[in-house]
């Protein structure tokens, strides 16, 4: 919990219109700081607008919007206490299927976007001795099949995190990177339906070779995020990251995490390759060859 010092100090929370974003907002505001809520849309402004969360119309590909987020702190007298750089969209699909503005996309989004919010409120952190956190993935330690470009953003989010932690914290700044495994969230779902309308565009060789893999992906994917965490729980274990006084540098969320990124530090590559195949083997439709 906060202490009576750190009470409404400002959090940013990017990608709050739903999901862990929404959860982590809701979270901290419990919690006694005064929240900026990044959202898209007016609808979802209105739905997350609460006591304790302030949203702001925040895409963080936009440069003219991450200008006028970090206006809104600089004209604050609080101090900025951390950004939570949450916002994120997944797109699955074979590298060779996917075109190459889809993977521009998601880099925008996933990475990029992340450093243009950082790039601008660095200052105020750097006058508060701040932290960022930035919500990585499991998938930014073990790349499965069909997860190229969105663990190739995972992955540069996770490199990016530890050079900037390196720069930043003799000037007092932390950054803690969180690596969620599977939450239950509307972002998996958006992420089959993702999957499937990239499949439609994919040639009849590309289907002959990954059509099947994509039918598994999916449906491994709706399994594991019904039994992962609430977005909630998710939320709790960032706002350790937030408040805890010396936080590690890592944190994951839930069992699934652990265990591979545990895994990917002691198994030689192609054991791993091994275990996540027979894992994604027995989602194959019926008669497929894996």
């Amino acid at each position: 919990m906060t202490t009576s010092s750190e009470a409404q100090k400002l959090i940013v929370v990017t990608g709050a219109s739903t999901g862990m974003g929404a959860a982590a907002a809701r979270e901290l505001a419990r919690q006694g700081f005064h929240v900026l809520a990044g959202v898209r849309r007016a609808c979802d402004a209105d739905s997350i607008r609460s006591t304790g969360i302030e949203p702001v119309i925040l895409d963080i590909t936009q440069a003219e919007q991450v200008e006028a987020l970090a206006a809104r702190v600089a004209d604050d007298p609080r101090a900025l206490h951390a950004i939570v750089n949450n916002a994120g969209i997944q797109v699955n699909a074979a590298v060779e299927a996917l075109p190459l503005a889809e993977w521009r996309r998601v880099f925008e989004v996933n990475l990029f976007g992340h450093i243009a919010v950082t790039q601008a409120l660095l200052p105020a952190l750097l006058r508060s001795k701040g932290r960022v956190i930035n919500i990585s993935s499991v998938g930014g330690t073990a790349a499965m099949a069909t997860y190229g470009a969105y663990a190739g953003t995972k992955f540069a989010l996770e490199a990016v995190s530890d050079s900037l932690r390196r720069e930043i914290a003799p000037l007092g700044v932390q950054v803690v990177v969180v690596q969620p495994g599977g939450v239950r969230t509307e972002m998996a779902a958006r992420g089959v339906q993702a999957a499937n309308e990239l499949a439609l565009r994919m040639t009849p060789e590309q289907d002959e070779r990954y059509g099947s893999l994509v039918q598994a992906n999916n449906k491994l994917m709706a399994t594991g995020t019904a039994s992962g965490l609430t977005a909630d729980a998710a939320a709790r274990v960032i706002a350790k990251a937030v408040t805890t006084r010396k936080p590690r540098t890592r944190y994951t969320a839930g069992r699934d995490a652990a265990l591979i990124t545990r895994l990917v530090r002691i198994l030689p590559d192609r054991t791993l390759d091994r275990i996540l195949a027979t894992n994604l083997r027995r989602h194959y439709p019926k008669g497929a060859v894996a």
